[in-house]
């Protein structure tokens, strides 16, 4: 989907994200391109990743940095590790990427919230800030295991603080993270804006079925997404196990993407003997996904609940509805905004509850019918990337009109 180009209003754009690497960050890859398409010259600093190994590249009109990671794995230490490479890091590439001449916005993602001194930096060189937050970064802390009010939280809220401070404008997901900057951030209204993470339709979308996905198995149930602590891969493979049990040989479940908890799933998923009816992938292509979604009876989003997810916009969930995929997800307050009855929900963090679910859609094709059209016609409609393209280009006007005031 492409966005008419209007007046510019800026010349140069820098982006700069550390959780995943681009073009793999959906969201940000989607920003980008909508901003390009607008006229903008954008530039991106990212962590080199999985397929995205070169230091340097134009993607699509797109100029992409990337640097090398020492390590993503989960712990206070391994983050310490990781965080120690990743800011000086990207202060050095968005240095090499500046060469002296200004970057109108410098647009930047969170987690984590440690880019604010290269905010201020730039600001000082005639930037705007722009922060795009994806994540509520104590709330992450805490969802893996950090303890709430201790030393290293409330540095993180902190942090939080001084880039809401810092920055110009503030992008949010979704209402709720709005709400978080106006309340506990103290940003004026007019300078917060829901751009929400829909997906994108040039990547994400239905194609016909291909039933070799499902390997003789009469119904195939799907996962996309992150394979970290906080994303309840090992519920969606306890609900397998609840499946597997009560439809022997009926159900194959394919998980699509990677992350520091892989392996131990793939170990998991060993020990219950599930190896004939679970499979992990690692990251897939875009025509992998679409294939493997489009032909899934069921997709589970099982993120469970917490401070954290409550309030997040899940991005899977958002892919299963593009897909026209039924979603079985637990009960959290942003999944039902997101997904509606495009989804069915079970009791918090009871992954039989999920497996039941599964049961019960996999018996009743007329339901997940009626549930495909919902999804298909929220994600085309008020959930669509071009409703949230007209509030990035909004936001940013906003931005670079408070700079040159």
């Amino acid at each position: 989907m492409a966005i008419a180009p209007e007046k510019r209003l800026v010349s140069r754009v820098l982006i700069v994200v550390e959780d995943l690497p681009v073009p793999f960050d959906r969201r940000v890859w989607i920003e980008a391109k909508t901003l390009r398409d607008a006229g903008w010259r954008v530039t991106v600093v990212s962590p080199k990743g999985e397929s995205a190994r070169r230091w340097h590249e134009r993607i699509d009109g797109i100029e992409v940095f990337r640097y090398p990671l020492p390590t993503t794995a989960a712990g206070f230490v391994n983050h310490l590790a990781e965080y120690a490479v990743a800011i000086p890091a990207t202060l050095i590439l968005a240095l090499l990427a500046w060469r002296g001449r200004r970057f109108d916005v410098v647009h930047a993602c969170n987690p984590p919230d440690f880019f604010f001194p290269i905010g201020w930096l730039f600001k000082r060189l005639g930037s705007a800030f722009v922060y795009d937050q994806h994540d509520l970064a104590p709330e992450v802390y805490v969802a893996q295991g950090g303890r709430r009010g201790g030393l290293v939280h409330r540095f993180l809220l902190w942090c939080e603080r001084r880039t809401y401070r810092a920055a110009d404008v503030v992008i949010a997901t979704n209402e709720t993270y709005r709400r978080f900057a106006r309340e506990r951030g103290g940003v004026a209204p007019e300078r917060t804006f829901v751009v929400r993470s829909s997906p994108d339709p040039t990547r994400i979308h239905e194609v016909p079925p291909d039933p070799s996905v499902r390997s003789g198995r009469p119904f195939l149930v799907a996962y996309l997404g992150t394979m970290g602590l906080q994303d309840g891969v090992d519920l969606f493979v306890e609900a397998a196990r609840h499946v597997a049990v009560n439809r022997p040989g009926q159900v194959r479940f394919v998980a699509m993407g990677s992350g520091g908890m892989l392996e131990s799933l793939r170990a998991r998923v060993t020990e219950l003997g599930l190896d004939d009816d679970v499979t992990f992938t690692g990251r897939v292509p875009d025509e992998e996904v679409r294939r493997v979604l489009s032909t899934a009876d069921v997709a589970i989003s099982p993120d469970p609940a917490n401070d954290f997810n409550e309030y997040c916009t899940m991005n899977k969930t958002l892919e299963y509805m593009a897909t026209a995929t039924p979603v079985v997800a637990f009960d959290l307050e942003e999944t039902r905004v997101s997904a509606g009855d495009a989804a069915v929900y079970a009791a918090h963090n009871d992954p039989a509850g999920l497996g039941e679910l599964v049961l019960e859609l996999l018996d009743d094709p007329e339901r997940r019918n009626r549930m495909a059209e919902i999804g298909r016609e929220r994600v085309r409609g008020p959930l669509s990337w071009e409703v949230s393209a007209r509030t990035l280009l909004e936001a940013y006007r906003t931005a670079t009109e408070s700079r040159s005031v």
